[in-house]
């Protein structure tokens, strides 16, 4: 059987386009390998990220890689995919002409049929998981219409593009087949889910039809913009059991004049007011977020600002990034980029030495509570779990001892939280 061996690089968005492609190739008679140094697949696909610098630097030093693998021989075909050659095709043919084709984010079907294989609809819900069966993403859009001061999201991927919510049952219900028993929904916005298929916001009903597919245990939604939140979203995150009380919320900065810059489209008082009805509606929500520190023209009040937001608000999940320039973005053409690099890391240092202590002080009034855990692994003497405040990858665990007990990954336990740390908790399951 013909091998392949697909290199995703990025983000949860890439993994799920990574999956789709794999489960073509599988049809198509290809043995599926994936993100795998130690193999003899003599046909590679690097599915890349063009995000912000670092991460189109990993993608360029992975192409590189396998271009010095095909010119030794130990690979046959290159072939690279994804956000970084829908932006820089024509360069990076330029620069590195070992690949035997580039193709963008928004041409699957040219890889497709590169490859040889199949183009047959029934195959649109497939997936080939990468993940650990129990859990999978369900992206439900693509694109994205804000236009973010910062984000070249919209020049890579295009406009916001819905996937109907038939084709997402649909593809729900396999991978509950699968052993799927969490669904994380993704997109760029989830929010605007369903204004071009119907007109409104749709991601409440599409969250209830997901609710009641057999088998789901878990629905967790990611990547939430806050402009227009939906009520009827927060009422069935509140009433639907099987909703994890979490939602990933990048509010990016809180100082007014930051956010006009950045063109957010809220306000800081908009901001604390969407923040205060959903811990009304759901007052155990793990709220997580993201922030951009050092954007053009972030002052220290400005900063200082953003520091009093984190204090007062006490995210459960916070993550915090250094403002990088990115080529065609409304911020590289019209702003300058004024903020010394150091002065933007020590912002970022500042504030995520802020964020441990709140985690610290949020995990240390959970000790003593029995809360529902999945297994994710074993590493060493632990097992490892999350709970339904924890999204895999980006956040915190809890560790199980593993000594005298056998616990089984993708299986849900009771556990009594016995300690806490900074970022992880510790437990032992609970006895009946």
């Amino acid at each position: 059987m013909k091998k392949i061996n697909v290199v995703t690089l990025g983000c949860s968005k890439n993994t799920v386009d990574s999956e789709h492609l794999m489960a073509r190739l599988a049809a198509a008679g290809y043995e599926v390998l994936w993100d795998s140094d130690r193999t003899d697949a003599k046909t590679v696909v690097i599915n890349t990220c063009g995000f912000i610098g670092d991460a189109k630097q990993e993608s360029i030093d992975m192409i590189l890689r396998a271009a010095e693998a095909k010119k030794a021989g130990r690979i046959e075909r290159l072939f690279v995919i994804g956000c970084l050659s829908e932006r820089y095709a024509d360069e990076l043919r330029a620069e590195i002409p070992e690949a035997d084709d580039y193709f963008g984010a928004r041409d699957w079907d040219g890889i497709v049929r590169a490859l040889g294989a199949a183009e047959n609809p029934e195959l649109a819900t497939s997936r080939h998981l990468t993940t650990p069966g129990h859990y999978a993403y369900l992206k439900i859009s693509e694109g994205c219409n804000w236009k973010c001061g910062y984000c070249a999201i919209p020049l890579i991927r295009g406009p916001h593009v819905s996937v109907p919510m038939e084709v997402l049952e649909e593809e729900a219900r396999k991978l509950v087949e699968q052993g799927v028993r969490e669904l994380i929904v993704i997109a760029q916005d989830t929010t605007y889910y369903g204004v071009d298929l119907y007109g409104k916001r749709m991601l409440a009903e599409l969250l209830r039809r997901l609710c009641r597919i057999g088998g789901i245990e878990w629905v967790r939604l990611h990547y939430a913009y806050p402009t227009g939140f939906p009520d009827d979203v927060i009422e069935t995150m509140a009433a639907e059991p099987k909703i994890c009380k979490y939602l990933d919320i990048p509010f990016q900065h809180i100082a007014d004049n930051q956010l006009s810059a950045m063109l957010r489209r809220h306000t800081k008082a908009e901001a604390m007011e969407l923040i205060g009805r959903l811990r009304r509606a759901i007052p155990d929500l793990a709220l997580r977020t993201t922030l951009l520190v050092g954007y053009p023209g972030e002052s220290e009040a400005d900063f200082a600002e953003l520091e009093a937001f984190v204090r007062e608000v006490r995210f459960e999940r916070l993550g915090v990034f250094a403002y990088s320039e990115e080529e065609g973005t409304h911020s590289a053409l019209h702003l300058r980029d004024d903020v010394p690099e150091e002065v933007k890391q020590d912002r970022v240092e500042r504030i995520m030495a802020l964020q441990r202590d709140i985690s610290l002080e949020n995990n240390r009034r959970r000790v003593g509570r029995t809360e529902r855990v999945v297994v994710d692994s074993r590493q060493g003497d632990h097992y490892v779990g999350r709970t339904q405040y924890d999204s895999p990858e980006v956040d915190q665990e809890i560790l199980i001892p593993a000594a005298g007990r056998r616990l089984l990954r993708g299986r849900f336990y009771d556990v009594k939280i016995t300690a806490a740390a900074d970022y992880d908790l510790y437990g032992e399951p609970a006895v009946k």
